[in-house]
């Protein structure tokens, strides 16, 4: 059984013809948030999937198996809810409910989209949304930085926590994980003003 453990960053460019060629492997949404599997790919063969902790594969992503051979991802057909509202507000308070509940969302053009879930069917109703049962791809927000959605108390934490800092320290040009080079004290002799008052 071949083993497909890497997959080829987004950003680097193949070309179309020998992705076109690549046997696909076709997983609905949950299994493409697994990092460890046992998967059949289109052509009827069985592969296992290791792919580092966290990876969340997306449709059109190409991965490489131990023999160097290319595997394509494609998002498989699944039973969804399609949401429609009457109008932008209506459309936003049913994104803010299902975001409040970290639901994953696949969001389209006047149009969100999730897997089937009778009760948030039935809320997102109540909230007067239209509700259309479908069977279709599901591709959800990957989120700010990329990965899947993670609590404080996950194994991933303190690498989820590192790379949103790097993107902090990138956007203000510096880290703040140091000391600066002038002493700076709070009270009634501090020199400067503090720009707020107290209660």
């Amino acid at each position: 059984m071949r083993t497909i453990d890497k997959r080829i960053a987004p950003n680097v460019k193949l070309a179309a013809t020998l992705v076109a060629r690549a046997p696909a492997l076709t997983l609905a949404y949950d299994a493409r948030c697994r990092s460890r599997l046992a998967a059949t790919l289109d052509t009827g063969e069985d592969v296992a999937l290791v792919l580092p902790r966290g990876t969340v594969l997306r449709d059109g992503d190409v991965l490489v198996a131990d023999d160097g051979a290319l595997v394509r991802v494609a998002a498989a057909h699944e039973a969804v809810l399609l949401v429609r509202a009457p109008d932008a507000l209506t459309l936003t308070r049913a994104a803010y409910h299902l975001g409040n509940r970290h639901t994953p969302v696949e969001i389209g053009a006047g149009c969100l989209k999730l897997e089937y879930d009778p009760v948030l069917a039935d809320m997102l109703t109540r909230l007067g949304a239209t509700i259309e049962r479908a069977n279709a791809p599901f591709q959800p927000e990957a989120g700010a930085y990329g990965g899947g959605h993670r609590h404080g108390h996950d194994a991933t934490f303190a690498e989820d926590y590192a790379l949103a800092q790097q993107v902090f320290d990138e956007h203000h040009g510096h880290s703040h994980d140091h000391d600066h080079d002038h002493d700076h004290r709070h009270g009634p002799s501090c020199s400067h003003g503090h720009g707020h008052g107290h209660r």
